[in-house]
């Protein structure tokens, strides 16, 4: 049926013949004339298929296989005849595999209308980084809840516990958001808020036992129950992608750290304030997920999810809490380490060191990490998108590894730099903190990286590798910590080896067509 169509005689009128409109007329074959004029053959090249070659040539230049033009061809109406007898082949396949080699590849580039499903939305991003950095106000609200006279297990009591609490709600949080969003992908969003309505309070639950284990100030051990109860409520709201509610769940203890850093306020106002900010989060993420619960119909396939897939996540989120933690408090455990010996020493020792970590310059380094997150989650997606269209344009295999492997720098150096940017703004706005060593901003950038990087290579699947290689350098931080070395060094060389080895594993595996389809 590609040939041309001949009807009855007679029945077509003047028209003898019907063509297959597949082609525009202008790139059609002309059809022979009966009596060719000979004027015409003197102009005619050597090779006849030159003049289809220059016809066809953007079919030919967009044309991957030699099978493509001779489908373009098979539906203009050229027959195996035709082909011998205008242009000397045996057949139309020869003439198609004849025009690959003579045209020259023109790939196009990423077309217009192509839909990348990886394109962000900044305006997101933004907020998600100011839901991630400001519950650290928080803690402006409830410093007067920790004992910082009285010393437990070398650091002011209470914060031992905190610290404990803050790392089972990390692990925990981080493996449950990602089980939700494993339901999520399937389109499965009541089963989503069904897992975040049973996880979220086991999460807080056990955060808030493990910071009463510990033990500590009763003042200190409510604010640690409230910090697992706001990050089990913010854990939902994030994944349910309600960023802008969290935001305004933050609201009260925003405003009501900048009026402690203007006057002095009551204990009783900052406990409300605070209380005020757990309720609204609690209270939103419920009426969220009792909304994703009911507004979807049950699936009638029943389907189960793994729980072992959630262990390298459950890892992961322990080994960025504690990579964090050493970077926050590093220096006041490393002076309670050496302060250890008899009570009054080490209780003297504890109070200089409180009045250390007040003057060092990790706080305004912890906010440009937290503020920093939301262009760390920006990074992702540009950098899936670009591996994305660099995908299309490569020629070669050697070519798209090349061009990601420059797209993952280029992101990196992107990241890093806003990262010593923002530290350098926040250290201007924190009163009195002084500014970054080159040592100390050294190792906030290779924790930076290191998050980032694991980040990356954790939303293409290598969720074990990550873990451990984090896993790992938490580890070597921690043991070196508690035997008394320097916090910062023990960071250049845990943060420094983690981000090298993730940044070998990353380059070749990322820069293979497969991981991007």
């Amino acid at each position: 049926m590609s040939g041309p169509i001949r009807l009855v005689p007679d029945e077509g009128g003047a028209e003898r013949t019907m063509q297959l409109r597949t082609l525009p007329l202008k790139l059609r074959r002309p059809a022979p004339s009966a009596e060719p004029d000979p004027a015409e053959q003197l102009g005619l090249s050597d090779d006849p298929l030159d003049e289809l070659a220059e016809r066809l040539r953007d079919v030919c230049a967009d044309a991957v296989h030699p099978y493509e033009i001779a489908a373009f061809l098979e539906s203009d109406g050229l027959s195996d005849e035709q082909a011998a007898l205008l242009y000397g082949r045996p057949d139309a396949f020869t003439v198609a595999e004849e025009l690959f080699e003579k045209v020259e590849r023109r790939y196009p580039g990423p077309s217009s209308e192509f839909a990348n499903p990886w394109r962000a939305d900044p305006w997101r991003c933004v907020v998600r980084g100011l839901v991630f950095a400001l519950p650290g106000l928080g803690y402006l609200l409830g410093a007067n809840l920790f004992a910082t006279t009285r010393m437990r297990f070398g650091l002011p009591s209470g914060m031992l516990a905190l610290s404990i609490a803050t790392l089972v709600s990390w692990g925990f949080n981080q493996a449950l958001a990602h089980r939700a969003y494993r339901w999520l992908s399937r389109l499965r969003r009541r089963d989503a808020a069904v897992c975040l309505a049973v996880g979220a309070p086991v999460g807080a639950l056990l955060a808030a036992a493990s910071a009463y284990v510990v033990g500590g100030p009763l003042g200190a051990l409510w604010f640690a129950a409230g910090q697992s109860c706001y990050l089990a409520a913010a854990t939902a709201l994030l994944v349910l992608g309600r960023e802008k509610f969290l935001l305004l769940a933050l609201a009260p203890a925003s405003v009501g750290a900048g009026v402690v850093l203007a006057v002095d306020v009551p204990e009783l106002v900052r406990t409300v304030v605070l209380l005020a900010s757990v309720v609204l989060a609690v209270g939103l993420a419920v009426r969220e997920l009792l909304v994703a619960a009911r507004g979807g119909e049950r699936d009638g396939v029943e389907l189960r999810l793994p729980i072992r897939q959630e262990v390298p996540h459950l890892l992961f989120g322990l080994a960025c809490g504690a990579l964090t933690l050493i970077a926050g408090l590093g220096e006041t455990i490393h002076q309670a380490v050496r302060a250890a010996g008899p009570a009054v020493h080490a209780a003297a020792q504890g109070a200089h060191a409180v009045h250390e970590v007040r003057t060092t310059p990790t706080g305004p380094a912890m906010i440009a990490l937290t503020l920093s997150l939301g262009l760390a989650e920006w990074l992702l997606f540009r950098y899936r998108a670009m591996a994305v269209a660099a995908l299309r344009t490569s020629h070669t295999t050697g070519q798209f590894t090349r061009r990601t492997g420059g797209i993952l720098l280029g992101c990196l150096f992107i990241y890093l730099t806003t990262v010593a940017a923002l530290d350098a703004a926040a250290t201007v706005l924190w009163p009195g903190a002084p500014s970054l060593g080159v040592p100390q901003l050294g190792a906030m950038l290779l924790l930076g990286g290191s998050l980032w990087l694991a980040l990356l290579l954790n939303a293409f699947g290598f969720s074990w590798s990550t873990a451990l290689i984090c896993l790992a350098a938490a580890t070597a931080e921690s043991v070196g910590l508690l035997t008394g070395a320097d916090p910062i060094v023990l960071q250049l060389i845990g943060c420094g080896a983690a981000a090298l080895v993730l940044t070998a594993t990353a380059g070749p595996a990322l820069g293979r067509t497969t991981q991007h389809r």
